[in-house]
């Protein structure tokens, strides 16, 4: 049985998850951001800027690369 817009259960449920992450994961990275402290103040609001602009590669690319350049 189908339901909403065509979809199986199953296939909402993914669709539902994957639009979750999509919304909350540059919410959460951007809350990270905000409150870390970096070794240059700039570089904050470049990974503003890129998760901005560029939602979960920006996300993502701060998870791999921008935790490294905080301060310890």
């Amino acid at each position: 049985m189908y339901g909403f817009i065509g979809l199986g259960a199953l296939s909402l449920f993914f669709f539902v998850i994957a639009g979750g992450m999509v919304t909350l994961l540059p919410f959460i990275t951007l809350v990270l951001v905000i409150r870390s402290d970096f070794r240059y103040p700039s570089d904050k609001v470049v990974w503003i800027i890129a998760i901005l602009f560029l939602n979960l590669i920006g996300a993502a690319l701060y998870f791999f690369i921008g935790r490294n350049q905080r301060k310890l």
